[in-house]
């Protein structure tokens, strides 16, 4: 996206007897929707040359209404998204996190039938970084792109992320939009020409203001200045480009976040924002000069100039929803999942992107925080970078896809460590979750291998379960069990809804330690099937285990696809009947009849999760081999 100019140079001294040209009047934009009109602030006045303003339109473009088919309500579409990821270096955990979370949050939407949905993820292509990184690599950027693209469109593959859109900035449609976008923004007068100067950072491909800078020594150990938050190092840069008049959308972005409160989620990264469009807000260089930087789109009628690589890499969410003829069928129906490092391109610079072309901007924005390894951050030089590949190899695809969505927690950044993973998932899904399900089908508990029948005699229905006593064969904590499964639904969807998904697990884990509490208090094994009585009640124990696993299969769905089939198969659980909106628990508690009660189970499935090796035993056993 587009830099933040620390610093403009100074005006070229005018001619003699000749007054330097005044800055053009910025014209008036309508407002953002759902904002108060807002007045255009000034143009700045150091701008070298007189800047020229370009030719404002006749008729200002006005906000479209919301197409009937992106309203809220059931049916309505909706386009989640995942960052475009930069195409000069292959993928790592962080890239892999972005796309599960839009992932689990895509798929859960479809198991409610909530409306067509679509999943956009792709590579960013273009920038000085990667004209930079092909060179390195004795390569072109065509085909340094065409590799790595490869390596993303394979890794989110393997990581079962289901896209439905995988876009290149290179492909000729997205040109052909950020084009047209680019036009719609000159012909709006959203742009001027002017000189521009300050510390550029290549590897953030943007210009950063002197406080977000920090003196260090190269490795030469010469002084240099770096990003205080990447530590990457910036360079003095000036040139002529084009400008962006984002001060003119200070108050027209700060009246679209309070009347939008769940814009930004989590919420302190909405704070955040709302503190950013306190500060001051300057214009934006959008260009960059063609001499330095080839590898991009050239700006329409400035072949000296390239459209800057983050108004380029934005606009690919409008190109996957068929911008400029077709998008209206999907905008702003739009969930974007972003990393907080992006968090200000995505929630300040896009939204006046489009509200200056007349569109509104996108309705919600999930942020996330980082991962570190060990404490420390990833880098290439520390070689700590983390493979995706490696790790599904490792830990299995469903183990890995748990274990970042269950312990990654948007609001502050997380911590990787091959211990931290075998331990979470030889606790939740292979004793706990597979255990249970086990246990609950074994043949020497559950002979028929059927959906046994409920008891409401042994389970009778009580207003208050502190009352039952002497009532049937369950106890209070059975009563609190059958409670907390209930609820479970709506609290994993409220979860969901706030970009909470590592809560919505922690809620499913802790009821999943419940229902084994529940089996192991009443001890299936030890009852007596001769009699009667006994019978009843060891049915009733395997109803409401097996209808407990059926709603943690259920749930699971978004997040572990592969292990909770399995677990819905073992249940005898049909395709069409693992749906999220008509998700019901124990309906025979509420005398209601139950259409698995009954039902075969599936066939044996095997061991639902296998434990995995500690890693020191796994490095004990990798060296005996070796010897």
């Amino acid at each position: 996206m587009s830099p933040v100019a620390s610093r403009r140079c100074r005006p070229r001294r005018p001619a003699p007897h000749r007054t330097a040209p005044a800055p053009p009047p910025a014209p008036h934009w309508p407002a953002a929707p759902h904002a108060r009109p807002f007045r255009a602030a000034a143009l700045p006045r150091r701008l070298c040359g007189g800047p020229a303003m370009l030719r404002p339109p006749r008729r200002l473009p006005r906000p479209p209404r919301r197409a009937a088919s992106t309203g809220p309500g059931p049916g309505r579409r909706l386009l989640l998204s995942t960052p475009i990821f930069y195409a000069n270096g292959p993928p790592h955990i962080g890239h892999l996190y972005s796309a599960l979370l839009a992932d689990a949050l895509h798929r859960h939407r479809g198991l409610r039938g909530a409306g067509p949905g679509r999943l956009s993820t792709g590579t960013d292509e273009h920038g000085l970084k990667i004209q930079q990184a092909a060179a390195a690599a004795g390569t072109s950027p065509p085909e340094l792109c065409q590799r790595v693209s490869g390596l993303f469109r394979q890794a989110l593959t393997q990581a079962a992320v289901s896209f439905t859109d995988f876009i290149r900035t290179s492909e000729p449609h997205h040109q052909r939009a950020v084009r047209h976008f680019w036009g719609a923004l000159q012909d709006g007068g959203a742009l001027y020409k002017g000189c521009y100067e300050g510390w550029y950072c290549t590897p953030e491909e943007c210009f950063l203001p002197e406080s977000q800078l920090a003196e260090r020594r190269d490795a030469q150990g010469r002084p240099c200045k770096v990003s205080l938050e990447t530590g990457h190092q910036v360079h003095w840069t000036k040139e002529e480009n084009y400008m962006f008049r984002l001060s003119a959308f200070r108050d027209p972005l700060r009246d679209w976040l309070r009347d939008n409160p769940r814009a930004i989620a989590p919420d302190p990264f909405y704070q955040r924002v709302l503190r950013w469009l306190e500060e001051d807000l300057p214009d934006l260089s959008i260009s960059r000069e063609r001499s330095r930087l080839q590898w991009g789109i050239p700006v329409p009628s400035d072949p000296t100039q390239t459209i800057y690589v983050w108004v380029d890499a934005l606009v690919n969410y409008l190109t996957v929803v068929g911008y400029p003829e077709t998008h209206g069928e999907w905008w702003p129906a739009a969930h974007h999942v972003v990393g907080k490092d992006i968090l200000k391109f995505h929630a300040v610079y896009w939204p006046a992107l489009l509200m200056a072309v007349g569109l509104a901007p996108p309705e919600r924005i999930f942020v996330h925080s980082h991962w570190t390894v060990r404490r420390q951050k990833m880098s290439k030089s520390l070689g700590n970078v983390i493979d995706p590949a490696a790790c599904v190899g490792q830990y299995t695809l469903d183990g890995f896809r748990y274990f970042l969505l269950r312990q990654g927690v948007p609001e502050r950044d997380c911590d990787y460590y091959d211990e931290k993973v075998v331990k979470l998932l030889n606790s939740e899904l292979a004793d706990a979750l597979g255990g249970l399900l086990n246990r609950s089908t074994a043949l020497s508990i559950n002979p028929s291998n059927t959906y046994p029948c409920f008891s409401e005699s042994c389970f009778p229905k009580v207003l208050d379960y502190r009352e039952a006593k002497g009532l049937g064969r369950a106890s209070a904590e059975d009563y609190e069990l059958v409670a907390s499964v209930a609820s479970l639904p709506l609290q994993v969807a409220s979860y969901f809804e706030g970009f909470q998904i590592y809560k919505a697990l922690e809620c499913i884990a802790l009821c999943v330690r419940q229902t084994n509490g529940f089996f192991q208090r009443h001890k299936p094994w030890k009852l007596d099937r001769g009699d009667p009585a006994e019978q009843l009640w060891l049915d009733t124990i395997i109803h409401v285990t097996l209808e407990c696993l059926r709603v943690y299969g259920t749930l699971l769905q978004p997040v572990i696809p592969h292990t909770a089939d399995r677990l819905l198969s073992r249940l005898a659980v049909e395709p069409e009947e693992r749906g999220l909106s008509n998700l019901t628990f124990l309906p025979r508690y509420d005398g209601k009849p139950c259409p698995f009660e009954g039902r075969e189970l599936g066939p044996d499935t095997g061991i639902l999760f296998h434990k995995l090796e500690k890693p020191r035993q796994r490095q004990h056993q990798i060296e005996t081999k070796k010897v």
